[in-house]
């Protein structure tokens, strides 16, 4: 199964979806920080992402352990394709905090793009014994699975993300993509049998 095949404008969506969640941010943080990431976030909306990483770096100067912005740092070095460097910044979140549930999904996530799918799976399963109700990391993992041809797993984990969330789409369309390969794939042999 491929990325075309499995909507990756989902997963680049739910990436940017993201700085939103992050925009959020602990009382802790300072209002200079603050300000800084919010001056990224609308850098990363407008598709200025080298601005948006200079002012990381700089928030990153001041609280080098802050998790939100190492989180935002990455999905924009992800969005960059800069896989590597990303996922050094989730492992960072990481080592200051091991079930960092949006460090685990992205760090999935830029495994999955750099098509190390067993890595990425491993990511969200620690995700999911983090939380085992996350519909995000259910749906991941089916798509890692239909990447490696396990197309009735994948099936199973699209399911069991659309049990929790029924409005998921990416877990929808990719299940509905799934099933039509797997479909394809048995006519296929009955036809060559």
């Amino acid at each position: 199964m491929t990325h075309q095949q499995l909507c990756p404008q989902l997963i680049v969506s739910e990436i940017k979806n993201q700085f939103i969640i992050n925009k959020i941010l602990s009382n802790t943080m300072g209002a200079k920080i603050e300000k800084m990431l919010m001056q990224a976030l609308d850098h990363v909306e407008d598709g200025n992402y080298s601005d948006a990483l200079k002012l990381y770096d700089l928030a990153l100067r001041e609280e080098p352990d802050n998790t939100s912005v190492l989180i935002d740092k990455g999905a924009t070095l992800q969005n960059m394709g800069k896989l590597k460097l990303a996922i050094r910044c989730y492992d960072k979140v990481l080592n200051i905090s091991p079930e960092h549930l949006d460090a685990l999904l992205n760090k999935g996530a830029a495994l999955h793009s750099d098509q190390k799918y067993l890595e990425a799976i491993e990511c969200y399963d620690i995700a999911l014994k983090v939380d085992k109700k996350c519909a995000m990391a259910l749906a991941y993992k089916g798509l890692s699975l239909g990447e490696m041809g396990k197309l009735q797993d994948a099936i199973k984990y699209f399911k069991k993300a659309l049990s929790i969330d029924k409005h998921y789409d990416l877990a929808n369309i990719s299940k509905d993509v799934a099933q039509e390969l797997l479909k394809s794939i048995k006519t296929k042999k009955s036809k060559t049998q």
